[in-house]
């Protein structure tokens, strides 16, 4: 390996955040490595949505064609309750007046993407695999960064002016510097799957089904025509919450016994949930963590980004959009500070705490609180008119004030670009 100049950024983690990042420092001439724990980085994973303000970072990155021609682009979202009956949808992305797409994408397709552009742009000398963080140090001038190997090995220690976390949930560095917490874990399993399968609804609906209490399970398309007779690739996560359970091993082979009950007699005319789910390529199994927000990210010449820093509930398709603008926010700002210190300190004032409410909000009044309030309403029964419980109106006001919490109402999406 080439010796890195001690005044580099040194980028931990090569996921969405540290790859998005370090495209972003390149685009502002700042030189950075990124020191990735995998010694190779395939297409692996199952699926994610880039919403309007995830789309809007990755335009800015250049990447935004790349990731079009490989996903799908999400036309509508639609919730229905554990009956197959529809309780509410809205028009998503391009439809719905944004000026960007809601993209459904591979999450190994999005992260070669990535991975290719930083090699390309930077360096393959600059986007180094096979580095896994053991420990920072810091002191007046800089910050040395120890690592190892696959095998343990330990590898020549890295000298640069500022290291960034990007290391995700299981952060190393978060570790260090925040040892005593723990994983929030509230008893919602889930299990992950890809299924291939003719067109649901639109072949362009993303689709919310069910309650986290009685069985959820979203569902929406990833990749078209994925073999050539009109099939798509789609993509699913199962959910229940169950009072006394143990959490799930994390990204494990799921087993079908485990959950397939729940969801054995989903058979609506518009889908046959419980063939989907028995026709999968692969289920993974995990829980559904995350953290409890902190009050400080940044230690002098070190700092958290991306899920390092925020880890939050895989609802609402947000993780990676803050992601990618903590990315931005943080390239900006060393941009405009000399004083690594003083970039860093000024990025987690920007940050923190919008990115802390998005988490919070995660946990109390996700996107999928539309389904929850209308099963609480009606029960868990079929309705035969809705608006007898709830109107539409006031549905959509569940939802719009999502979106403005986390930062993708239509006006802030426009007014971030701008």
């Amino acid at each position: 390996m080439t010796q890195a100049d001690p005044n580099h950024i040194a980028i931990v983690g090569g996921g969405i955040a540290g790859l998005a990042l370090a495209l972003n420092l390149q685009r502002r001439g700042i030189d950075c490595r990124v020191y990735e724990r995998a010694p190779e980085v395939k297409e692996l994973g199952v699926g994610i949505t880039l919403l309007p303000h995830a789309m809007r970072e990755m335009t800015a990155l250049g990447v935004d064609q790349e990731i079009i021609k490989v996903g799908i682009e999400n036309r509508e979202s639609c919730f229905f309750n554990r009956f197959g009956q529809l309780i509410y949808k809205e028009p998503r992305g391009k439809f719905a007046g944004y000026a960007l797409p809601e993209i459904g994408i591979h999450r190994g397709r999005l992260h070669l993407i990535l991975f290719n552009a930083a090699r390309e742009r930077l360096g393959a000398d600059r986007v180094l695999t096979n580095h896994e963080c053991v420990r920072v140090e810091q002191d007046d001038s800089g910050a040395t960064i120890h690592f190892k190997d696959i095998t343990g090995t330990a590898l020549p220690p890295v000298r640069a002016r500022a290291v960034i976390a990007c290391d995700g949930i299981n952060s190393a560095i978060r570790k260090q510097y925040v040892p005593d917490e723990k994983l929030a874990f509230a008893g919602i399993n889930t299990w992950r799957g890809v299924t291939r399968m003719k067109p649901i609804l639109t072949g362009r609906s993303y689709m919310r089904v069910g309650s986290i209490f009685t069985g959820k399970i979203v569902i929406y398309p990833i990749i078209d025509d994925v073999d050539g007779s009109g099939n798509q690739l789609v993509n699913w996560m199962a959910e229940i919450k169950q009072e006394n359970t143990g959490k799930n091993d994390w990204n494990q082979k799921g087993d079908l016994k485990d959950f397939y009950s729940i969801y054995e007699s989903w058979r609506f005319d518009w889908l046959d949930v419980a063939a989907m789910i028995r026709n999968a390529d692969q289920i993974l199994e995990y829980p559904m963590v995350d953290k409890d927000p902190i009050d400080r990210w940044t230690f002098d010449r070190v700092t958290l980004a991306g899920d390092a820093a925020h880890p939050m509930y895989p609802r609402g398709s947000n993780g990676a959009a803050q992601a990618a603008v903590d990315a931005r926010t943080l390239a900006d700002l060393l941009a405009k500070h000399a004083d690594a210190r003083e970039a860093l300190a000024a990025y987690e004032a920007a940050r923190r705490d919008v990115a802390n409410k998005v988490v919070r909000t995660n946990c109390e009044h996700p996107p999928d609180f539309i389904n929850i309030k209308v099963e609480e309403l009606v029960g868990d029964k079929p309705f035969t008119n809705l608006d007898d419980y709830i109107t539409q109106d006031e549905l959509r006001a569940l939802s719009e004030g999502y979106k403005k919490i986390a930062g993708f109402a239509v006006a802030d999406v426009v007014a971030a670009a701008r």
